[in-house]
């Protein structure tokens, strides 16, 4: 599908100021599922913006937040560099868990109120946005949750404090998640793997489980560590599981 990828919505946030949301959506007339998609620490840069053209244009009104709105001017982008990776992940612990779910709860509300949205909703998220595509599935509205390798879960030290509760709400998300991994992803190790899917199975949740021989951040196609094969079979792991819970 040919896409429209230039639109922007500033969102208030309630104590949380203004938030923008990037949108990307089929120019074509209609109504489509919508897909909250979390970026990595850096916010909405360049592999984002395509990762999100992906998903769109296979059928999808896709809406991209500024994680970071409260501590950095609209339009913002974090280098993939020294510099950018100590700002993001300074971030992350300094944002209060509960501003980041009054961030999704805000941002499903407009996705879903856009006039492409047909109101069916899931989320898709890398990294850091892994972690919260997960949370924004405590939201009723969500059907589905795409975690790619998703940090911080499994040691519970995302936000202010680094003391988040995910693993232990598991039981409230009503949508069905898919977690996908790299085996060589330092920041999630094995055992954080484990601990992550023995929760999943205690609780009875519904959920899809990949892991892929890859370093972290596979999907970001800049650097080292970019896989353009599991790029391919990851989106396709993505549309038909969003093709199922969506329908």
């Amino acid at each position: 599908m040919i896409l429209r990828s230039d639109e922007v919505l500033d969102i208030d946030v309630p104590a949380g100021g203004t938030m923008r949301m990037h949108v990307f959506r089929p120019a074509a007339d209609g109504e489509f599922p919508g897909v909250l998609l979390f970026s990595e620490i850096y916010q909405v840069t360049a592999p984002i913006r395509r990762l999100a053209a992906m998903i769109a244009g296979n059928g999808h009104v896709v809406a991209v937040p500024e994680v970071y709105h409260e501590y950095e001017a609209a339009g913002t982008i974090l280098a993939y560099d020294a510099e950018g990776t100590a700002r993001g992940n300074a971030l992350k612990i300094t944002k209060p868990v509960a501003a980041f779910d009054a961030d999704a709860h805000a941002a499903l509300g407009a996705l879903a109120a856009h006039p492409a949205c047909n109101g069916r909703l899931a989320t898709f998220g890398v990294c850091l946005g892994g972690h919260l595509a997960a949370r924004a599935a405590l939201d009723p509205r969500v059907r589905a949750a795409a975690c790619f390798y998703p940090t911080d879960i499994h040691s519970g030290t995302l936000g202010e404090g680094r003391r988040d509760d995910t693993l232990a709400r598991l039981p409230d998300m009503r949508a069905e998640l898919m977690f996908v991994w790299g085996r060589q992803d330092p920041h999630v190790p094995l055992t954080g793997r484990a601990a992550i899917r023995d929760r999943l199975e205690e609780v009875g949740a519904a959920y899809e489980w990949h892991e892929w021989n890859a370093q972290h951040a596979f999907l970001r196609d800049e650097g080292p560590r970019y896989d353009p094969a599991l790029f391919l079979q990851s989106m396709a792991l993505t549309l038909a599981f969003y093709a199922r819970t969506l329908a």
